[in-house]
This record gives C-alpha cells, structure tokens and sequence, in this order.
C-alpha cells in the first residue's frame, strides 16, 4: 500500500518534470510566436466617403474598432462621446489615435448615413466610419470576435450588438478590450498605458 512518502515522491517527480518541460520549451522557442491572435485580420468594406477599406487603415496609428449601428438608442453614441472625452484627456497623444466605427446594420447604413450620423459634434472629429454588403460586415464582425443579431421588423428594427471596443496597436494588431461603460478617464489611461 503507497505510504504519504511515496506520494510526496510521486508529487516532487510530476513537478521536476513539468518544469523541465517548461524549460526545454523555453528554450526552443514555443513562446515565442504564439499565432494569429483572436481579434482582428483582414477586412473589405467601404468608409463613409464610399472609398473601399480593408486593414490597412490601422497601420500607423492607434486604433479604437468599435461596432454598431447608427440608429442605436443608447451604447452607441454613449461609447463615442466617452470616445470624444478621452481623447481630449490624451492631449498631444490624441493624434496617434483614431476612431473606427464598423456598422452592424448594412441595410439602413449606407455611406451616406455613416457620414451624416458620424459628424455630430458629441462625437470625436475625424471618426472613420465601416460598412459593406451583408457577407462583409459579417466578416469583419468574425474577425473581430463581435456578436450582431437583427431584433425586430419593419424600418425601425434594432440591432443586438456586442458592447466593448478593441484597442489595436499601430501595426493592426489586437492590444485589449475596452470594455463597454468605462469612464473617458479609464480609456485615457489605458491607451496611454498601451502606448507605453
């Protein structure tokens, strides 16, 4: 019958070897590159001016993606005018961010829409705006890991949406999530933070 002893035993050898497995694959390097990361990729759409978009429009700057629609009743134009705050917070840092907001309604959001609705003054200057034909914006939806669902019928429908931002990082890539309802204080300093 195994004595506590040998358990012990047992328990120090599991351990021993799973940091030596750790160390060997420090060592080779399986930390290093730990693949594709879970929010964002490619995307084709059209911006509120009707110019073709894809990803490359995040390169070079810090990105706030943010999905929804334009005739949302309430998380929408609160998370855009939190937006408008905090970058006024940043300061000079401000010019390194910018807005993108994908709609989630590409029946009713057309470029023309996108363009009337983005340039209210609560929201922040120079947001660009995202929409496309259904199979596009459920593309880019996938890639950024956003839930959308159409709830209702006839014109004024509403749009089920998921509610947080994504911070992306000068070379498009995911940084974090802002989530939805955090004060412009708190997205300041947590882009200001990423931006090190």
């Amino acid at each position: 019958m195994p004595t506590k002893r040998h358990h012990l035993i047992l328990i120090a050898a599991c351990v021993l070897g799973l940091v030596f497995l750790g160390g060997v694959a420090w060592r080779t390097g399986v930390f290093d590159n730990p693949g594709p990361a879970m929010v964002g990729g490619p995307f084709q759409m059209v911006d509120q001016e009707g110019r073709a978009a894809d990803e490359t429009l995040l390169n070079g700057k810090w990105t706030v993606v943010f999905f929804g629609f334009t005739y949302c009743p309430d998380v929408c134009p609160t998370t855009l005018q939190a937006l408008d705050r905090a970058r006024d917070l940043l300061g000079p840092r401000a010019a390194n961010l910018q807005v993108v907001f994908v709609s989630v309604d590409p029946e009713r959001d057309t470029p023309a829409q996108l363009k009337t609705y983005l340039a209210n003054d609560i929201f922040p200057q120079g947001v660009i705006g995202l929409t496309g034909s259904p199979e596009q914006v459920a593309a880019t939806a996938r890639a950024y890991r956003a839930y959308y669902k159409k709830n209702g019928e006839g014109p004024d429908y509403l749009v089920d949406h998921s509610t947080p931002a994504y911070l992306m990082d000068p070379k498009g890539r995911f940084d974090r999530v802002l989530p939805y309802g955090i004060s412009p204080e708190e997205i300041a300093r947590q882009v200001t933070e990423a931006m090190g």
